[in-house]
């Protein structure tokens, strides 16, 4: 299984193949009816307290890390929902956030292709 990341607001590519949101919240600026998803997997985002506490301060990033896999490992049962529904085609993680490499995406991909 081929996960890529990317934020919502670049544009739509084929070889995205599954488009999965994984913000809680909806990103500003984007009507649903553009956003082309296959899946909304809010369950998947970090607690809303776990974002408030980030803050996407990089110093708190390995902390945020920590604590962002304890709370998917608690939260298994959506892994698999989204591994089949996306069957053999490559899944796109989307995310609002503006910092490529210090957000819940990165961590989020880090963990399924671990698994």
């Amino acid at each position: 299984m081929r996960i890529r990341i990317k934020r919502i607001y670049d544009p739509i590519a084929e070889e995205d193949g599954f488009r999965v949101l994984v913000d809680r919240l909806w990103p500003r600026g984007v009507k649903k009816a553009d956003a082309r998803l296959d899946l909304w997997a809010k369950e998947l985002a970090p607690s809303p307290e776990l974002r408030k506490w980030f803050a996407h301060e990089q110093s708190r990033f390995p902390e945020f890390q920590r604590r962002y896999r304890a709370e998917l490992d608690e939260n298994q049962s959506a892994i698999p929902a989204l591994v089949e529904k996306a069957g053999e085609r490559p899944i796109t993680l989307l995310f609002a956030a503006k910092n490529l490499h210090c957000n819940h995406a990165v961590v989020l991909q880090a963990y399924l292709e671990e698994r």
